[in-house]
């Protein structure tokens, strides 16, 4: 990404927090690290880190999402975000950044005018000896796809190859659509055009050229057979940019693998992550 569109992006995102509203009027601080804090001309993404409050109505959405699968941050994101993809958004993070020796940025903080931001954002000035700064908690499994990767859950799914408690390979998904009756019923959850249909369709194929059986696949919070009350032991789950990445470790507890397609999209490439439990004793314990 250019330096100039990750400016834009910025400059947006404090559009939106001067308009105000619900939830903006929650955050208690911006501040921003990695590569573009650094000034280099071509950043990857532009690392931010929120700290908010959280109101009734957040908290409810937030044990929402918990219970479903969802992502819990989703209504904060988009007010910060809109519709844009470029900013990385790691919410109460600050503590641990630093504590690992991230260098961050203020760029606003609770009772200042937006102005002041950006003021902050212009003095942030180019670098053309910066380069992107390095990725931590990287895997093989990540490499040209960390950028869809959050960093929490980079540090999870590295914690848990660094315990072997399980093995994680990427793969890419070709287009594909699944033979089996109940897979074909279980993908009219989406229109023909949804990019969550077609990450669907290509998973359960290869689940079926691999001869795994449905009545133990686990689709983006549904069984592809049966009911979701039932003691089925779901050997196989799937989710889609990570969206149920809260439910994956329960799953491993008990299930063998995971398939997470970390960017589902109508034309590109279908990249997905393949977990896989090698030692359950080894999983970290909810």
């Amino acid at each position: 990404m250019k330096r100039e569109r990750a400016t834009t992006l910025l400059n947006d995102m404090l559009d939106r927090m001067e308009e105000g509203g619900w939830p903006l009027d929650l955050v208690d601080e911006v501040l921003v690290f990695g590569s573009y804090a650094r000034g280099a001309l071509n950043p990857s993404d532009v690392d931010l880190v929120v700290e908010h409050r959280r109101d009734d109505r957040l908290t409810s959405e937030f044990l929402h999402s918990l219970s479903y699968g969802g992502d819990p941050s989703a209504s904060m994101k988009r007010a910060l975000k809109g519709r844009s993809r470029g900013l990385q958004i790691h919410f109460g993070e600050r503590k641990s950044l630093e504590a690992e020796g991230f260098e961050l940025t203020l760029l606003w903080t609770r009772g200042e005018p937006v102005d002041a931001a950006r003021a902050r954002l212009a003095a942030i000035t180019p670098d053309p000896e910066a380069g992107r700064a390095p990725r931590d908690h990287m895997i093989e499994a990540f490499d040209g796809i960390d950028r869809w990767v959050p960093r929490p859950v980079r540090i999870d799914l590295t914690d848990l190859v660094d315990r072997k408690a399980a093995t994680i390979r990427q793969l890419q998904l070709p287009d594909a659509e699944p033979a089996h009756p109940a897979a074909l019923e279980a993908l009219t959850r989406w229109s023909e055009t949804s990019p969550l249909r077609r990450a669907a369709a290509a998973v359960l194929a290869h689940l079926e050229a691999t001869s795994r059986p449905l009545d133990s696949v686990y689709l983006h919070g549904e069984p592809v057979i049966g009911s979701r009350y039932s003691d089925t032991t779901w050997q196989t789950g799937i989710g889609f940019g990570w969206s149920h990445y809260r439910s994956i470790s329960h799953h491993l507890q008990e299930g063998t693998d995971w398939f997470e397609v970390v960017r589902p999209t109508r034309t590109q490439p279908l990249h997905a992550l393949h977990i896989t439990v090698q030692d359950r004793s080894a999983l970290p314990r909810p």
